[in-house]
């Protein structure tokens, strides 16, 4: 099968396009024949090496940990999925991830896709949309009425977080630029905060919720938005201890876990309209394109997400 690998860490130039034996499934996994991917900043953090600790990978290394096509075979254990089920997954990937042909997953990571969502749609869904789903739903308990503020709306994270905060009734409020104002609204932010040209810790006070995306000062400054009691959860850095706990909150770092019974219900709310994937970009399967690809994300200015496809 084709497949986009790199054989050492380091920049776009090691990504290449081969020839690679296509996985074999144990008894509890699906073959999935892939017709879309898509890209996440964990796929160049993991191209140049930043991550070698927490996902010490044996090379040649497949990236890719979104993925979205047909059941083409199901191992002796799987029940529930048949081949030619339209599916999508974050596979719980090790060497051989989603720039591929095909790939192995685990039955239990898999969701049907609803027949009204593309694969497009789907392939931009599981690791932005399980990763705010966990921060809002199981780290926050987010509930009716919670007012909660979310970095980088406009990113892939930032978007589904936005829309299912909305979808529990929240009150939400989100820092882009303002080309992106327009595209936040859409979704339902109550409160849109220019980054570039106003201060979020001047505009806000006492909110349940933060989700942080970014780190760093931004993630400091967060705490004093902060009520009392309040949870912020970070996807970019472990929060200071000692600050959370002069505001009595509940604060910590996610790491996503990936679950299909939770994508199945984020497959729900975007069947009914609740939830969209936005699509920033799409590029085609090839080397190249991947590279592409790779260099838009690295910006950090991609609006919504950015996606490959096979078919």
């Amino acid at each position: 099968m084709r497949a986009v690998v790199i054989h050492e860490y380091g920049s776009t130039d090691q990504l290449s396009e081969e020839e690679v034996p296509k996985p074999v499934i144990t008894d509890n996994q699906v073959l999935v024949e892939l017709y879309t991917t898509s890209i996440n900043p964990i796929d160049w953090k993991v191209r140049e090496g930043y991550l070698q600790e927490r996902l010490p990978f044996e090379f040649p290394i497949i990236l890719g940990w979104d993925a979205a096509g047909v059941i083409a075979e199901t191992g002796d254990n799987v029940s529930g999925f048949t081949a030619g089920d339209k599916v999508f997954a974050r596979p719980d990937t090790t060497e051989k991830g989603t720039y591929a042909e095909y790939t192995a997953v685990d039955k239990e990571l898999l969701a049907k896709i609803p027949d009204n969502i593309s694969f497009e749609e789907a392939a931009a869904t599981p690791l932005t949309g399980l990763t705010a789903w966990q921060c809002l739903v199981d780290f926050s308990d987010i509930k009716r009425d919670d007012k909660v503020l979310i970095h980088a709306g406009s990113g892939g994270v930032g978007s589904f977080a936005i829309q299912i905060a909305k979808s529990f009734g929240a009150h939400v409020a989100s820092t882009a630029s303002a080309k992106n104002e327009e595209f936040l609204k859409e979704m339902g932010v109550d409160q849109f905060i220019d980054y570039q040209t106003e201060d979020f810790e001047q505009k806000l006070d006492d909110f349940d919720i933060v989700v942080d995306t970014m780190g760093g000062e931004i993630q400091e400054k967060s705490f004093n938005v902060l009520k009392e009691g309040g949870k912020l959860v970070s996807i970019a850095q472990p929060p200071d201890e000692e600050t959370a706990a002069s505001k009595n909150a509940k604060a910590g770092f996610l790491w996503l876990e990936p679950d299909g019974q939770q994508l199945t219900r984020l497959g729900k709310l975007m069947e009914k309209g609740d939830v969209k994937a936005y699509i920033g970009k799409s590029f085609p399967f090839n080397e190249e394109r991947i590279r592409e690809a790779h260099q838009l994300s690295e910006t950090h200015h991609a609006k919504g997400k950015i996606v490959i496809n096979m078919k």
